[in-house]
């Protein structure tokens, strides 16, 4: 009944399906890994946002590589900012609007310079590519409190100058003359003594897992359809088919015609009985065949 699925028609789409649903198979495991990288950071947030404060002494190697599972952990600095080394950050949206961050060297009273991210501007009405004000960090000894960051990487386009195109530590290094710790920075939780004109604070990362699972889900009962489709049409095929050859006997049995199959053999009458010939068509006979 089911021979044809062995057809070259029927084994191409079998192949169809079967490589459609190796995607769908792709494509929710691709949210399956985008959804344990969520978790992954979900869980770095709620571990290390809130935490206490730790001194810089303690994690002191994290600015020269930071462990992805230290991102957003609290350091305690103290040290006096660099103001001349501020620089403006471009191309840096927030909620959705156009604007820069502010980041600013602060030399440490070990000795070493750590940048920290201060806030974000919106893009300036005055001067095209610039904000409007960029507020100066507090002068003389301070005491900031910041999250672990990664360091950017370099991107390649360019920024005018008193501004970075990425908070890429190394190349800022270079612009200030001297060296920074360039495996992570500090985004602003707090500083003292605080000012009143500051940069937007930046909000706290959100915590939400997202659509990954179900868009994953949806995916994996997108390739099982295609095949429960393929076997519908094939069962779908085969009682077709299994009717035609019904339809077909029957019609051989009548010497009739179906719709559904097409003209079939008809079988040949029976010859019919002739009447009794009269004398004149007797007569007639012989003369034809004598050739008269």
């Amino acid at each position: 009944m089911y021979r044809f699925l062995f057809s070259s028609k029927w084994l191409g789409y079998l192949l169809v399906a079967a490589i459609f649903a190796a995607a769908c198979v792709w494509l929710g495991r691709w949210q399956m890994d985008r959804r344990n990288e969520t978790l992954a950071e979900i869980n770095r947030v709620t571990s290390n946002y809130s935490a206490a404060p730790v001194p810089f002494a303690e994690v002191r190697d994290q600015f020269t590589t930071l462990d992805p599972e230290r991102e957003w952990t609290q350091v305690e600095l103290r040290g006096s900012y660099d103001v001349s080394g501020q620089r403006i950050v471009r191309n840096r949206p927030l909620n959705g609007q156009p604007g820069y961050e502010v980041v600013v060297p602060l030399k440490l009273d070990s000795g070493e310079t750590v940048v920290i991210d201060r806030g974000w501007l919106p893009i300036g009405n005055k001067t095209p590519g610039r904000p409007d004000s960029v507020p100066a960090p507090p002068q003389g000894q301070v005491t900031v409190v910041a999250r672990l960051k990664p360091a950017e990487p370099q991107l390649q386009r360019g920024a005018p100058d008193g501004q970075l195109a990425s908070i890429d530590l190394a190349s800022y290094s270079a612009q200030l003359g001297y060296p920074v710790l360039t495996g992570a920075y500090g985004q602003l939780a707090s500083e003292r003594p605080s000012v009143p004109d500051m940069p937007f604070a930046f909000p706290k990362p959100a915590t939400e897992e997202g659509t990954h699972l179900s868009y994953s889900l949806q995916w994996f009962a997108f390739g099982v359809l295609m095949f429960i489709g393929f076997g519908y049409a094939a069962r779908q095929q085969a009682r077709n088919a299994a009717i035609d050859a019904e339809d077909a006997e029957e019609a051989a049995a009548s010497g009739g015609f179906t719709h559904s199959s097409g003209p079939v053999a008809r079988r040949r009458p029976a010859p019919r009985k002739r009447k009794n010939a009269t004398a004149e068509e007797e007569e007639d006979a012989i003369l034809d065949a004598q050739g008269y």
